[in-house]
């Protein structure tokens, strides 16, 4: 938002500089982005009328002019603007001034005519970038007075950057409110007396949605002069707020818009066709705007209507063909409260965003109706002359919103601001923002004012006394707490343990959005239902997650267009499991996932390049669960997950309990969502793997280990990892190592067996273990494995 200072000053007029206004108001939260100057650093230009002017003997596009500046002698000054004519109120650059970038005005001849000045333009001033013409001053613009006094152009532009919930602060009524309070100055309020109707005129409205338009003010104007033109002082205060000069009607709805923050609207009476109806469009309706775009409105949009159609979406943008013209002379004012619920949001779906809607959808003072008329009312009569009507009021006082009343407590003020306000300042600060305040022991009770939505609970309060007391008023005290040393339980094992593992192995931590594409879930978990949200941020994140694995592809993709193909990802973060046992219906679960592809190493000339496969990503997963001291206890099984290659995948089982899954993503998954190569993945239920087992303190054996090596046949479906386990079992006293060295299938093994080399290590810790031992646990290894597997020595 953009303000003029000096017009803000005219409301409350703090005895400090610019300077420190801006920096007073960006403390309170009304942060000031930018500070500019009206108009360019000038001097020596004064008001002057053109008392002559004729053509340029010698240049078809020049004329001749007498200037009077009020001194001794009219200035002979050559000009070529198009709309230099005799009677004219200009701003005159006289011989010796200095215009911006340090232009200097000498006397000089143009074509063979001597030229003692210049006449100036909005753009040679700095003050627009209007370059069609000369500037047109009022014919009352006394001659001679320096054009900086004249047209206040010492002044300055605050550029405003409002919160949402600021909208009381959309005007220079509102702002001048908090400067006000912040000051403890008084707000010279303008005295705005009722217009006596001298019309008796009337006009039906019929309000048919009075949630949505509580209140409906009218006023019929009749005998206007739409030919008048607007103050300059009302035109430089339009510009100096962002909005340019139209018509003088439209041109005082807007003023009063940045004046009082209420936005208005006047229709052309002569085109209405019976009543005003305010009432939901109907399905698939049609209407032309003011900018003559159309539009086709839905069922949820408020409009205004009169008997034949649409006349403007309510609160948003006029309709075309009830609008004000060059031939109106009755008009229609309209003053209205619209719910901000029902204006939030039906700009954006028609790609329009206006003054009106700003405010409207963020919430208007439903107070402000009768003196927004008022002051419309009045500035209408002066300047367009006419005859007003009484005001129609259409109100259903039930449906407008009422200050919230609010209790606000010693004790929570105290603890959240740190600090101890002393009682008569909370309730002076309270009162000057315009809240009705009764003190009572330890506790106030507030009402809000009608322009403040956003104070609803207690916590608003204490933001506003903290704002307007000044957080620069409040001591800096060091925060004191009592330094206690946490107990850590040694049986969890830290998340932050098994990032730094992961991040020691190549991998990077993404964090990505709960809220996912759900046709890129239903690709990943097609046998799942997940919740999906009513009002999501866009369609491609509308679902709640059921596993990381969305967000963590997404991001490979997105790396993979940009040419980054070794990738190694992990995350940490809830999945969302419909669950109607569960709180919410919604069950959340901490998991930890990683994904790699590319090749296994960076690129180096000493180093054969190699893609990632099963077994890296798998070692990667053993690293994490040798963390918790149950690698033994894990064991890999078959398992169905239509996300992952079937034989290039499996279930993580502790203890006969699911606890996550690894493995490549399924080669059509792949086809799908155009991920480039191989890509691994895997994911654990945290919660089943941060329990670890406390580790014990063993003797070190001083006796020799002695190695036994076997190969034996078993059927190709039969699981190593339970060959393996069966073997420890049996030879649980004297093996203290197992490990599989080598897997053979072919010459010398039948079709659909698989030979598995395993290495047993046999020791001791009290004595060496004799030949005859050693060889009693090897044959009792072999013979339980022939007993579960059908297993067979290899020759």
């Amino acid at each position: 938002m953009k303000l003029s200072e000096f017009w803000l000053r005219e409301w409350v007029n703090p005895a400090i500089s610019s300077e420190a206004l801006s920096e007073q108001m960006t403390m309170a939260g009304l942060e000031i982005d930018d500070v500019k100057p009206v108009a360019g650093q000038f001097q020596g230009v004064l008001v002057g009328e053109i008392v002559e002017c004729v053509q340029h003997p010698n240049a078809d596009k020049l004329r001749l002019t007498m200037v009077n500046i009020g001194a001794e002698q009219l200035l002979n000054i050559v000009c070529g603007a198009p709309n230099c004519r005799q009677g004219l109120k200009v701003a005159v650059a006289t011989i010796g001034a200095v215009l911006p970038d340090n232009f200097k005005i000498k006397a000089t001849k143009l074509r063979g005519e001597l030229s003692e000045g210049m006449l100036c333009s909005y753009s040679e001033l700095a003050i627009a970038n209007d370059h069609a013409g000369i500037i047109e001053l009022p014919h009352d613009a006394p001659i001679g007075i320096d054009i900086r006094n004249y047209l206040q152009l010492d002044d300055h532009i605050f550029e405003v950057s409002l919160t949402p919930n600021r909208a009381d602060c959309l005007s220079i009524l509102g702002i001048a409110r908090d400067i006000a309070a912040i000051n403890n100055l008084a707000l010279n309020t303008k005295k705005i007396e009722p217009v006596k109707g001298t019309d008796a005129s009337v006009f039906p409205i019929r309000v048919e949605a009075p949630m949505a338009c509580p209140r409906f003010l009218g006023r019929v104007i009749k005998g206007i002069d739409i030919t008048a033109s607007t103050p300059i002082w009302m035109k430089e205060k339009l510009r100096r707020g962002g909005i340019r000069a139209i018509d003088p009607v439209v041109d005082i709805t807007n003023f009063v818009l940045l004046e009082l923050g209420q936005p208005l609207h006047a229709y052309d009476l002569d085109r209405l066709n019976g009543a005003i109806i305010v009432r939901m469009a109907k399905q698939d309706e049609t209407l032309v705007l003011l900018d003559d775009s159309e539009v086709t409105m839905k069922q949820d949009t408020l409009v205004i209507a009169d008997e034949k159609g649409a006349l403007g979406i309510a609160g948003i943008f006029g309709g075309k063909h009830s609008s004000v013209n060059q031939n109106t002379t009755n008009i229609l004012l309209e003053s209205a409260f619209f719910d901000p619920l029902t204006i939030a949001g039906r700009a954006r779906n028609y790609g329009l965003h206006t003054e009106a809607s700003h405010r409207f959808e963020r919430g208007v003072d439903p107070q402000l109706q009768y003196k927004a008329m008022e002051r419309a009312t009045q500035l209408i009569l002066e300047i367009c002359g006419g005859d007003a009507g009484n005001i129609i009021d259409v109100s259903h006082q039930t449906s407008l919103p009422k200050g919230a009343k609010i209790t606000l407590t010693r004790l929570k003020l105290d603890r959240l601001i740190g600090h101890s306000i002393p009682d008569i300042n909370v309730t002076q600060i309270l009162e000057r923002l315009g809240c009705q305040v009764i003190g009572k022991q330890d506790s106030w009770q507030v009402v809000a004012p009608s322009w403040r939505f956003d104070m609803q609970i207690e916590e608003d309060l204490i933001e506003e006394v903290a704002r307007v007391y000044g957080y620069n008023n409040i001591p800096n005290v060091p925060l004191r707490a009592d330094l206690v040393m946490t107990p850590r339980c040694e049986s969890v094992l830290p998340l932050k343990r098994v990032k730094t593992l992961l991040i020691d192995r190549g991998y990077n931590e993404a964090i990505t959005y709960s809220f996912v594409d759900p046709k890129i879930q239903q690709l990943l978990h097609p046998d799942s239902d997940a919740m999906i949200l009513p009002d999501p941020i866009s369609t491609d994140m509308s679902a709640m997650r059921l596993s990381l694995l969305p967000g963590l592809l997404m991001t490979v993709i997105y790396n993979q267009n940009r040419q980054q193909n070794r990738i190694r990802l992990f995350e940490t973060g809830l999945r969302f499991l419909p669950d109607p046992s569960a709180e919410h219906g919604i069950r959340q679960e901490l998991m930890l996932a990683g994904v790699i592809t590319g090749n296994r190493y960076e690129e180096h000339w000493l180093q054969e390049k190699r893609a990632v496969d099963f077994f890296d990503i798998k070692g990667d997963v053993e690293a994490i669960l040798e963390l918790t001291g149950k690698l033994d206890n894990i064991i890999y099984k078959a398992h169905s997950n239509p996300a992952l290659h079937p034989g290039q995948s499996a279930g993580i089982y502790l203890n006969n309990n699911y606890i996550g899954y690894v493995g490549v993503i399924h080669p059509e998954l792949e086809n799908k969502l155009d991920l480039n190569g191989r890509t691994l993945v895997f994911e654990l239920l945290w919660d089943t793997v941060a329990e670890r087992v406390i580790p014990k303190a063993n003797m070190i054996s001083r006796f020799p280990a002695n190695r036994r090596d076997i190969a034996v046949v078993v059927p190709e479906e039969v699981a190593t990892a339970d060959v393996l386990a069966e073997c420890k079992k049996i030879g649980i006293n004297h093996i203290v190592g197992i490990n599989l060295f080598d897997v053979y299938c072919g010459k010398g093994v039948a079709e659909g067996y698989k030979s598995l080399a395993i290495s047993l290590i046999l020791q001791d810790t009290n004595r060496t273990l004799e030949e005859e031992e050693i060889a009693a646990t090897v044959d009792k290894c072999v013979a339980a494995l022939k007993r579960r597997f059908q297993a067979s020595l290899r020759d």
